[in-house]
Protein backbone atom coordinates (compact mmCIF):
# COMPACT_ATOMS: atom_id res chain seq x y z
CA UNK A 1 0.00 0.00 0.00
CA UNK A 2 1.29 3.43 -0.87
CA UNK A 3 2.85 5.26 2.04
CA UNK A 4 3.05 2.21 4.32
CA UNK A 5 6.57 1.47 5.55
CA UNK A 6 7.29 -2.10 6.67
CA UNK A 7 10.05 -2.67 9.21
CA UNK A 8 11.48 -5.57 11.17
CA UNK A 9 12.29 -4.34 14.67
CA UNK A 10 14.38 -6.30 17.17
CA UNK A 11 13.15 -5.87 20.75
CA UNK A 12 13.56 -8.01 23.84
CA UNK A 13 14.19 -11.51 22.47
CA UNK A 14 12.12 -11.22 19.29
CA UNK A 15 11.70 -9.52 15.97
CA UNK A 16 8.49 -7.62 15.34
CA UNK A 17 6.89 -6.76 12.04
CA UNK A 18 5.82 -3.12 12.26
CA UNK A 19 4.05 -0.99 9.67
CA UNK A 20 4.41 2.79 9.86
CA UNK A 21 2.59 5.51 7.98
CA UNK A 22 2.38 9.27 8.04
CA UNK A 23 4.20 11.95 9.96
CA UNK A 24 3.39 13.77 13.17
CA UNK A 25 2.76 12.83 16.81
CA UNK A 26 3.02 9.04 17.25
CA UNK A 27 0.03 6.76 17.76
CA UNK A 28 0.46 3.04 18.46
CA UNK A 29 -2.33 0.82 17.06
CA UNK A 30 -2.87 -2.56 18.77
CA UNK A 31 -5.04 -5.16 17.03
CA UNK A 32 -7.24 -7.92 18.42
CA UNK A 33 -7.94 -11.53 17.48
CA UNK A 34 -8.44 -12.77 14.80
CA UNK A 35 -6.54 -9.83 13.34
CA UNK A 36 -3.07 -8.51 12.54
CA UNK A 37 -1.69 -5.12 11.51
CA UNK A 38 -3.71 -4.96 8.27
CA UNK A 39 -6.95 -4.50 10.20
CA UNK A 40 -5.87 -0.89 10.86
CA UNK A 41 -5.15 0.01 7.21
CA UNK A 42 -8.40 2.01 6.62
CA UNK A 43 -7.80 4.09 9.74
CA UNK A 44 -4.12 4.58 8.90
CA UNK A 45 -5.00 5.87 5.44
CA UNK A 46 -7.32 8.45 7.02
CA UNK A 47 -4.94 9.64 9.75
CA UNK A 48 -1.53 9.63 8.06
CA UNK A 49 -1.74 13.34 7.22
CA UNK A 50 -1.78 14.21 10.95
CA UNK A 51 0.00 11.47 12.88
CA UNK A 52 2.73 8.87 12.67
CA UNK A 53 0.83 5.58 12.83
CA UNK A 54 2.64 2.55 14.26
CA UNK A 55 0.86 -0.77 13.65
CA UNK A 56 2.78 -3.83 14.86
CA UNK A 57 1.87 -7.46 14.63
CA UNK A 58 1.76 -8.52 18.27
CA UNK A 59 4.03 -11.42 19.17
CA UNK A 60 2.41 -14.57 17.80
CA UNK A 61 0.53 -12.74 15.05
CA UNK A 62 1.30 -11.77 11.47
CA UNK A 63 4.99 -11.67 10.62
CA UNK A 64 6.26 -11.12 14.17
CA UNK A 65 8.05 -13.88 16.05
CA UNK A 66 5.99 -16.44 17.93
CA UNK A 67 5.97 -17.18 21.66
CA UNK A 68 6.87 -20.67 22.85
CA UNK A 69 4.07 -20.73 25.40
CA UNK A 70 1.14 -18.67 26.70
CA UNK A 71 1.59 -14.93 26.09
CA UNK A 72 -0.65 -12.51 27.95
CA UNK A 73 -1.35 -8.80 28.30
CA UNK A 74 1.65 -7.94 30.44
CA UNK A 75 3.97 -9.92 28.14
CA UNK A 76 2.66 -7.99 25.13
CA UNK A 77 2.96 -4.71 27.04
CA UNK A 78 6.63 -5.33 27.75
CA UNK A 79 7.12 -6.19 24.07
CA UNK A 80 5.50 -2.94 22.96
CA UNK A 81 7.52 -0.77 25.35
CA UNK A 82 10.73 -2.38 24.11
CA UNK A 83 9.61 -1.97 20.50
CA UNK A 84 8.92 1.74 21.02
CA UNK A 85 12.39 2.08 22.55
CA UNK A 86 13.92 0.31 19.55
CA UNK A 87 12.09 2.72 17.23
CA UNK A 88 13.48 5.66 19.21
CA UNK A 89 10.04 6.80 20.36
CA UNK A 90 10.31 7.90 23.97
CA UNK A 91 6.98 9.66 24.27
CA UNK A 92 4.52 11.05 24.69
CA UNK A 93 2.67 8.44 22.64
CA UNK A 94 -1.00 7.86 21.97
CA UNK A 95 -2.19 4.26 21.95
CA UNK A 96 -5.31 2.73 20.41
CA UNK A 97 -6.48 -0.75 21.34
CA UNK A 98 -9.25 -3.08 20.29
CA UNK A 99 -10.17 -6.52 21.67
CA UNK A 100 -6.85 -8.16 22.70
CA UNK A 101 -5.18 -4.83 22.02
CA UNK A 102 -7.50 -3.23 24.58
CA UNK A 103 -6.19 -5.55 27.29
CA UNK A 104 -2.63 -4.70 26.27
CA UNK A 105 -3.43 -0.97 26.44
CA UNK A 106 -4.57 -1.41 30.06
CA UNK A 107 -1.35 -3.25 30.90
CA UNK A 108 0.72 -0.51 29.24
CA UNK A 109 -1.11 2.24 31.14
CA UNK A 110 -0.51 0.47 34.46
CA UNK A 111 3.12 -0.41 33.76
CA UNK A 112 4.33 2.88 32.23
CA UNK A 113 1.66 5.62 32.47
CA UNK A 114 4.18 8.41 31.90
CA UNK A 115 4.92 7.07 28.40
CA UNK A 116 1.37 7.69 27.16
CA UNK A 117 -0.42 10.97 26.53
CA UNK A 118 -3.76 9.25 26.07
CA UNK A 119 -5.59 5.99 25.43
CA UNK A 120 -8.32 5.25 22.90
CA UNK A 121 -10.23 1.97 23.07
CA UNK A 122 -12.84 0.12 21.07
CA UNK A 123 -14.75 -2.86 22.55
CA UNK A 124 -12.50 -4.86 24.91
CA UNK A 125 -12.41 -6.83 28.15
CA UNK A 126 -11.96 -4.91 31.39
CA UNK A 127 -12.49 -5.89 35.05
CA UNK A 128 -15.97 -4.36 35.37
CA UNK A 129 -17.48 -6.95 33.02
CA UNK A 130 -17.02 -9.50 35.79
CA UNK A 131 -19.33 -12.52 35.93
CA UNK A 132 -21.33 -11.28 32.94
CA UNK A 133 -18.70 -12.78 30.66
CA UNK A 134 -19.97 -16.25 31.56
CA UNK A 135 -23.71 -15.82 32.03
CA UNK A 136 -25.94 -18.38 30.26
CA UNK A 137 -26.86 -15.99 27.44
CA UNK A 138 -23.15 -15.56 26.67
CA UNK A 139 -22.14 -19.23 26.54
CA UNK A 140 -23.03 -19.59 22.88
CA UNK A 141 -20.69 -16.68 22.13
CA UNK A 142 -17.61 -17.40 24.28
CA UNK A 143 -17.15 -21.08 23.36
CA UNK A 144 -14.17 -20.20 21.14
CA UNK A 145 -12.21 -18.95 24.16
CA UNK A 146 -12.06 -22.53 25.46
CA UNK A 147 -11.67 -24.16 22.05
CA UNK A 148 -8.70 -21.94 21.21
CA UNK A 149 -6.83 -23.38 24.20
CA UNK A 150 -7.14 -27.00 23.04
CA UNK A 151 -3.86 -28.53 21.82
CA UNK A 152 -5.58 -29.86 18.71
CA UNK A 153 -7.20 -26.53 17.74
CA UNK A 154 -4.42 -25.36 15.37
CA UNK A 155 -4.48 -28.69 13.52
CA UNK A 156 -8.24 -28.62 13.07
CA UNK A 157 -8.47 -24.97 12.02
CA UNK A 158 -5.38 -25.19 9.84
CA UNK A 159 -6.20 -28.54 8.23
CA UNK A 160 -6.88 -26.82 4.90
CA UNK A 161 -7.45 -23.42 3.41
CA UNK A 162 -11.18 -24.12 3.54
CA UNK A 163 -11.21 -24.95 7.26
CA UNK A 164 -9.14 -21.87 8.09
CA UNK A 165 -11.40 -19.64 5.99
CA UNK A 166 -14.51 -21.11 7.63
CA UNK A 167 -13.21 -20.59 11.17
CA UNK A 168 -11.60 -17.17 10.85
CA UNK A 169 -14.31 -15.94 8.49
CA UNK A 170 -17.00 -16.89 10.99
CA UNK A 171 -15.70 -14.40 13.55
CA UNK A 172 -15.10 -11.66 11.03
CA UNK A 173 -18.71 -11.91 9.84
CA UNK A 174 -20.57 -12.92 12.98
CA UNK A 175 -19.06 -10.27 15.26
CA UNK A 176 -19.53 -7.51 12.68
CA UNK A 177 -22.69 -5.49 12.21
CA UNK A 178 -21.69 -4.73 8.62
CA UNK A 179 -21.30 -8.30 7.35
CA UNK A 180 -19.26 -7.36 4.27
CA UNK A 181 -16.59 -5.44 6.20
CA UNK A 182 -13.88 -8.00 5.45
CA UNK A 183 -15.07 -9.31 2.08
CA UNK A 184 -12.29 -7.66 0.11
CA UNK A 185 -9.53 -8.84 2.43
CA UNK A 186 -10.75 -12.23 3.65
CA UNK A 187 -8.18 -14.14 1.59
CA UNK A 188 -5.41 -11.98 3.07
CA UNK A 189 -6.67 -13.02 6.52
CA UNK A 190 -6.60 -16.69 5.51
CA UNK A 191 -3.09 -16.27 4.09
CA UNK A 192 -2.01 -14.70 7.36
CA UNK A 193 -3.38 -17.39 9.66
CA UNK A 194 -2.02 -20.18 7.50
CA UNK A 195 1.53 -18.91 7.96
CA UNK A 196 3.56 -21.23 10.20
CA UNK A 197 2.83 -20.63 13.87
CA UNK A 198 0.15 -17.97 13.45
CA UNK A 199 -2.79 -20.04 14.64
CA UNK A 200 -0.79 -21.26 17.64
CA UNK A 201 0.54 -17.74 18.23
CA UNK A 202 -2.91 -16.20 18.39
CA UNK A 203 -4.26 -19.04 20.52
CA UNK A 204 -1.40 -18.43 23.01
CA UNK A 205 -3.35 -15.36 24.12
CA UNK A 206 -6.31 -17.47 25.26
CA UNK A 207 -4.12 -19.88 27.20
CA UNK A 208 -2.49 -16.95 29.00
CA UNK A 209 -5.78 -15.16 29.69
CA UNK A 210 -7.75 -18.17 30.95
CA UNK A 211 -6.98 -17.98 34.68
CA UNK A 212 -7.66 -14.25 34.84
CA UNK A 213 -10.90 -14.64 32.90
CA UNK A 214 -12.15 -17.32 35.31
CA UNK A 215 -11.14 -15.23 38.34
CA UNK A 216 -13.01 -12.25 36.90
CA UNK A 217 -16.15 -14.32 36.37
CA UNK A 218 -15.96 -15.72 39.91
CA UNK A 219 -15.38 -12.31 41.46
CA UNK A 220 -11.94 -13.40 42.69
CA UNK A 221 -9.82 -11.03 40.60
CA UNK A 222 -7.66 -8.75 42.75
CA UNK A 223 -8.76 -5.09 42.77
CA UNK A 224 -6.66 -2.75 40.67
CA UNK A 225 -6.23 1.00 41.05
CA UNK A 226 -7.91 3.13 38.38
CA UNK A 227 -5.93 4.04 35.28
CA UNK A 228 -5.26 7.78 35.30
CA UNK A 229 -4.11 8.33 31.69
CA UNK A 230 -6.80 10.30 29.77
CA UNK A 231 -8.96 7.67 28.10
CA UNK A 232 -11.53 7.77 25.31
CA UNK A 233 -13.79 4.73 24.86
CA UNK A 234 -16.12 4.30 21.90
CA UNK A 235 -18.15 1.11 22.32
CA UNK A 236 -20.24 -0.05 19.39
CA UNK A 237 -23.95 -0.74 19.69
CA UNK A 238 -23.96 -3.80 17.42
CA UNK A 239 -21.23 -6.04 18.85
CA UNK A 240 -22.33 -9.70 19.09
CA UNK A 241 -19.55 -10.64 21.52
CA UNK A 242 -19.15 -7.54 23.77
CA UNK A 243 -22.62 -6.01 24.33
CA UNK A 244 -22.81 -2.31 25.04
CA UNK A 245 -24.46 -2.95 28.42
CA UNK A 246 -21.00 -3.93 29.64
CA UNK A 247 -19.87 -0.29 29.58
CA UNK A 248 -21.66 0.57 32.85
CA UNK A 249 -18.57 0.16 35.04
CA UNK A 250 -15.90 1.72 32.81
CA UNK A 251 -15.51 4.59 35.29
CA UNK A 252 -14.16 2.19 37.91
CA UNK A 253 -11.21 1.30 35.68
CA UNK A 254 -10.57 4.66 33.96
CA UNK A 255 -10.41 7.72 36.21
CA UNK A 256 -10.27 10.23 33.34
CA UNK A 257 -12.89 8.87 30.93
CA UNK A 258 -14.57 10.19 27.80
CA UNK A 259 -17.17 7.56 26.88
CA UNK A 260 -19.82 7.52 24.17
CA UNK A 261 -21.62 4.76 22.25
CA UNK A 262 -20.60 4.19 18.64
CA UNK A 263 -23.73 3.61 16.56
CA UNK A 264 -24.15 1.40 13.53
CA UNK A 265 -21.16 -0.89 13.86
CA UNK A 266 -20.24 -4.23 15.40
CA UNK A 267 -17.02 -5.56 16.85
CA UNK A 268 -14.76 -3.95 14.21
CA UNK A 269 -15.57 -0.21 13.97
CA UNK A 270 -12.15 0.52 12.48
CA UNK A 271 -13.16 -1.53 9.42
CA UNK A 272 -16.95 -1.18 9.46
CA UNK A 273 -17.03 2.61 9.87
CA UNK A 274 -13.44 3.82 9.35
CA UNK A 275 -14.35 7.47 8.71
CA UNK A 276 -16.01 7.81 12.11
CA UNK A 277 -13.43 5.62 13.84
CA UNK A 278 -10.58 7.73 12.49
CA UNK A 279 -12.46 10.91 13.34
CA UNK A 280 -12.84 9.86 16.96
CA UNK A 281 -9.19 8.89 17.26
CA UNK A 282 -8.09 12.18 15.69
CA UNK A 283 -10.31 14.26 17.95
CA UNK A 284 -9.07 12.59 21.13
CA UNK A 285 -5.39 12.77 20.31
CA UNK A 286 -5.74 16.24 18.88
CA UNK A 287 -6.63 17.25 22.44
CA UNK A 288 -4.16 15.19 24.49
CA UNK A 289 -1.19 14.49 22.20
CA UNK A 290 1.15 17.32 21.34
Amino acid sequence: MDGFRHRAVAARDARFHVVLAGDGPPILLLHGWPEFWLTWAPVMERLSDRFTLIAPDLRGFGDSDKPDGPWGADDHAQDMLAMLDALGIAGPVGVVGHDVGGAVVQALARRAPARFAGLFLFNFVYPGIGARMGTPDRLSEIWYQSFNQMPFAPSLVGASRETCRAYIGHFLRHWAHRKDAFDGVLEAWVDNFLKPGNLEGGFAWYRAAHAGRIAMMRGDAPPLPPITVPTCVRWTTGDAIFPIEWTDRLGETFADLDYAPFEGAGHYPHREAPDRAAGGISAHFGRVLR
